[in-house]
């Protein structure tokens, strides 16, 4: 596609989102790594359990275990033993007998019911049973969470911390996943400068690549630093080399739009190929997207909001599947209006908006203040986007109109 398009040949959101991921490469290395470490990895085989959960079957609280069939032939039951947590009895059970159980024990032989000792009346070493209990009442069976030879997580499945205590529960130690997708993040400008120095005239504070790598943070992915890069042609080559042979996926940010010092789309094109450039949404429109090498690049826009939101909406898309996650589609939900959102027709827009939920569950969405590129401030009140589409002239209060809750940002 040729980047230097006319007005009316922008890539639409749905396009372009559709071309990310249809060019997205999944890391095939694997590592085999300790399960404590594994939180936010991705599996690269299935988990099979070689055990039963629970191992045997078990009682759901203290109590006594008894045959239920002896209810039919025994008014009163004899205790004879007593089977504590990790202290099972050996004590097979005869008719008319029963067990002392604490919660978790495993049955004795010859029982299949626990009664609670609350519905008991027990005179030396006699119980009698107060009200109906059925058969195998608060009874944990072998297996019956999760059986022997059953598959617990398919591959492919994102490891969440809950998944790390059912790993642990059948005797896993270790899993194989998919090595960690390697990012490279570049900012670029002649009038950035870090955080913590003093603004000369010109000048403002780099805030696009530490927002990315925030988001990318809590994806578990590898992330290298590449700094602030200058508008030089020769700086901006150097960088991009250097990051595009260690990294899967390069974010840079600036430099993709059409000012006589946009430096980057000219070198990204230089040393590969831009798949696209230039898209119908806002806002964002100078994003740009394709590959040195094997080395995908992610060309963010310059102003703060625009980089946000298009790295939320596209580029964490494309960066989960390259880590292996399966795709996953957004939830929209329906909200009524509490403010006028305004827009021209012709481009898909993301605004900033603030939704509460009603006692009655309906959502509401209010705007988060003006929605300027460059206005950070609505970007942090708000906590959702608010879905124009692209041939839509806005929507006034009390219209409905689509949200999807932020999630990455």
């Amino acid at each position: 596609m040729d980047c230097d398009v006319p007005n009316t040949s922008l890539l639409t959101f749905d396009d372009a989102l559709a071309k990310l991921l249809a060019n997205a490469a999944v890391v095939t290395e694997l590592h085999d790594i300790a399960v404590q470490d594994a939180l936010g990895r991705v599996l690269a085989d299935d988990v099979v359990s070689a055990y039963n959960i629970p191992p045997f079957a078990n009682s759901a609280m203290d109590g006594y275990a008894f045959n239920h069939q002896d209810l039919t032939h025994f008014k009163d039951l004899e205790v004879v033993t007593t089977s504590l947590a990790g202290h099972p009895s050996d004590k097979a059970l005869a008719a008319g007998q029963c067990a002392r159980i604490m919660t978790g024990a495993m049955l004795p032989s010859g029982a299949d019911t626990v009664i609670m000792q609350e519905q008991t009346i027990r005179q030396d070493n006699q119980i009698s049973i107060q009200g109906v209990v059925n058969k195998e009442a608060n009874v944990r069976g072998q297996g019956e969470d999760i059986a022997a030879g059953s598959v617990v997580f398919p591959k492919g499945h994102v490891i969440q911390a809950r998944d790390i205590g059912l790993l642990c529960a059948i005797g896993i130690a270790t899993v194989s996943v998919l090595r960690q997708l390697k990012v490279a993040v570049i900012s670029t400008g002649d009038e950035l400068v870090m955080p913590g120095n003093t603004l000369k005239s010109g000048q403002i504070f780099d805030s696009n690549r530490q927002l990315v790598m925030a988001m990318l943070t809590p994806m578990n992915i590898e992330i290298r630093d590449f700094g602030i890069i200058p508008d030089q042609r020769t700086a901006i080559t150097d960088a991009i080399t250097e990051a595009t042979e260690w990294a899967d996926v390069l974010i840079t940010s600036g430099g993709v739009s059409v000012g006589d010092a946009d430096y980057v789309k000219e070198v990204l094109n230089e040393l590969g190929h831009i798949n696209f450039w230039k898209l119908a949404i806002k806002p964002g429109k100078p994003f740009a997207f394709g590959h040195v090498g094997k080395c995908a690049f992610l060309g963010l826009p310059g102003n703060p909001v625009s980089a946000a939101v298009t790295f939320d909406r596209l580029g964490v898309p494309f960066i989960k599947l390259c880590q292996g996650h399966q795709p996953s589609n957004d939830i929209v939900i329906k909200a009524i209006a509490k403010d006028d959102f305004k827009k021209r027709i012709g481009r898909t827009e993301f605004q900033r908006g603030i939704a509460t939920q009603a006692a009655d569950g309906q959502w509401h969405v209010s705007s988060a203040g003006e929605q300027g590129s460059g206005i950070l401030s609505a970007l942090s009140r708000a906590n959702c986007h608010v879905i124009l589409p692209a041939q839509s002239e806005g929507v006034l209060i009390s219209e409905p109109v689509k949200i999807i809750h932020y999630t990455h940002l």
